[in-house]
């Protein structure tokens, strides 16, 4: 049984499912199915394929995570974010709710999904950090507001070129404001309003459903639709029968980019949404395991007509306050919209088109933190620029681009930390066996003639001459230093190419009567130093267990030495300022 759960994991709760479990995720199954009907429909035609597209991405996939998944909360399916993303790509190459573009959304979906089952089955699940804390911020805003942009068409009632150039699309919109529909304009307003409502003072309605059941009631007894409101129109009745996804080379080519993006945007909100979950209900969620699920809920969904799908904030949201327990409420779900499949889609025919939009606006726009911009910002003013960075070039640019642009400027900002790392000058603190760093700690003392320092890296190709060349340009501009003393207690990785350069600095300090020693060394460090000859070359007498034991030995002279003492021992209340450079006494 538990190599069954580590490939099944509904088999580890299964077993021990409760008629208690099943009443929590009926409940939160049904309320959640309700919700996802009107959400589904109209994320289908946000990505540009008719909206009966949405019920049907709203089945198999449900219960695939329902056998694969490790979280208990989550809701599945058409999610907003990817459905744009979808357009934004394949508005391109085909005229969208076409039967090519059709063929091309479920051929997407099958190709993330392939990306998705290849990581996770080589539990590659850490790319996701790829995608950083800014990037995901700035992105999250950018595709929000080109999301609820993308609606002003639906929303006004007006003709507007299908693009994701959301300035073009602004002043398309101005040109033609004198020909907004009224009555659409009216419809749409009103779904909004009555949205924001509802999630203020009834946050557990299913303020989708109402609004499109109302919207719909009030187009059909005043025959709106023939007043020019444009409605949803017949769907086909009946489940999706399986089929295989149309494949072409072609076609695969120029999807490859967008498959890439939707696996890692996909995965990055489900990990975190499921984290989320996970902590409050206290348990865990394994990435590998979740990747593999993703990942064969698209590939199984698109051979039963299915468009990407991932996992929804909102509808989880809902999940887990309706007292969801197991992913089984995602299959009493999936088992709703399969009845509303066979028996009720004649009732969707006077769905209102601009009460869509209106959910897609507020689902969108609600994405925008500007709380999380502004934090970004004060805390660390890189991680904020990156932020504005993807926000900019995924409004301006493009999803796709804006994505590899922040990963790329994430990227940048690593290398450039990493190339020039941190290196403090330490002095003595009186008082104690520690030193910290003399620009943060007023009360630390240099001591003549020792250079001390500790460099905040790992020691590799990509700052080895950096950190060479920041101690040179010091001895050089300090002819008194003797010593170079190197706390080696934060750096832990040694490469070569430091080792080679590290070489090259004794024999350059050596020949100008400097001597460079390492105090506090770690372990695996050390050993690298004495595979690779560092150690023998420089003798086993310039490797000290710490800083304290290092400068006691090299301080040549007897005053030196009692001067130091003195130092250390005596001014015992001195206080010490707390920062991270600070070591502790032995």
């Amino acid at each position: 049984m538990t190599r069954l759960a580590s490939v099944l994991p509904i088999v580890s709760w299964i077993r021990t499912y409760g008629r208690g479990d099943l009443r929590g995720d009926l409940v939160a199954g049904l309320t959640v199915g309700v919700m996802l009907i009107p959400q589904g429909m109209a994320y289908a035609l946000l990505a540009g394929v008719p909206p009966i597209f949405g019920l049907y991405a709203s089945l198999v996939p449900l219960v695939v995570y329902a056998l694969l998944g490790t979280s208990r909360h989550l809701a599945v399916g058409l999610v907003a974010v990817d459905s744009l993303i979808v357009f934004a790509a394949l508005s391109t190459v085909a005229e969208p709710s076409s039967a090519e573009y059709v063929g091309l959304a479920i051929l997407v979906a099958l190709m993330a999904g392939a990306i998705q089952l290849v990581l996770g089955i080589a539990r590659f699940g850490f790319v996701v950090t790829l995608l950083s804390r800014p990037v995901i911020a700035g992105f999250t805003a950018a595709v929000a507001i080109t999301i609820g942009l993308s609606q002003l068409q639906s929303l006004l009632g007006i003709a507007l070129p299908r693009t994701t150039n959301n300035f073009a699309l602004l002043v398309e919109a101005g040109r033609n404001v004198g020909d907004v529909h009224v009555a659409t304009f009216v419809i749409g307003v009103v779904g909004i309003l009555l949205l924001i409502g509802l999630r203020k003072w009834l946050p557990l309605a299913p303020g989708p459903l109402i609004a499109v059941a109302l919207g719909s009631v009030v187009v059909w007894q005043l025959s709106l639709a023939d007043a020019g409101v444009r409605i949803v129109g017949d769907i086909p009745t009946g489940l999706p029968a399986p089929a295989l996804p149309p494949l072409g080379l072609e076609s695969i080519q120029v999807l490859f980019p967008t498959a890439v993006t939707l696996a890692l945007v996909q995965f990055m909100n489900l990990i975190s949404l499921g984290k989320v979950f996970a902590a409050r209900n206290r348990y865990t969620v394994e990435p590998n395991r979740e990747l593999v699920a993703l990942g064969a809920m698209n590939v199984v969904g698109s051979f039963f007509r299915s468009i990407p799908v991932s996992v929804s904030f909102s509808r989880s949201a809902v999940n887990d306050r309706a007292g969801a327990r197991t992913p089984m409420a995602n299959v009493v779900a999936a088992v709703l919209i399969a009845l509303t499949l066979l028996f009720f889609t004649p009732l969707f025919r006077y769905l209102p088109v601009p009460v869509f939009a209106a959910i897609i606006m507020v689902a969108a726009f609600g994405l925008v933190d500007v709380k999380e911009l502004r934090y970004l910002l004060r805390s660390k003013r890189v991680d904020g620029l990156i932020a504005l960075l993807t926000f900019a070039t995924t409004l301006v640019i493009g999803i796709q681009n804006g994505v590899f642009v922040g990963i790329g400027a994430s990227v940048v900002a690593i290398l450039f930390r990493i190339g020039r790392p941190h290196i403090a000058e330490l002095g003595h603190v009186p008082g104690t066996q520690s030193f910290a760093d003399l620009s943060r700690n007023p009360v630390a003392r240099a001591i003549d003639g020792l250079y001390i320092i500790r460099v905040h890296a790992s020691f590799g190709f990509a700052n080895a001459d950096y950190v060479r060349d920041h101690i040179l340009g010091h001895c050089d501009a300090h002819p008194e230093v003797k010593s170079v003393l190197v706390d080696a207690s934060s750096i832990n990785d040694l490469d070569t190419t430091a080792i080679g350069v590290l070489q090259h600095l004794v024999r350059t300090l050596h020949d100008r009567g400097v001597d460079v020693y390492f105090g506090s060394m770690v372990a695996r460090v050390r050993d690298v130093a004495t595979e690779s000859g560092l150690e023998a070359e420089l003798g086993t007498d310039h490797f000290f267990l710490s800083l304290h034991q290092a400068v006691r030995s090299l301080l040549t002279s007897r005053v030196a030495v009692e001067e130091y003492e003195r130092r250390t021992h005596d001014e015992r209340d001195t206080a010490v300022p707390a920062d991270e450079d600070h070591e502790p006494e032995p």
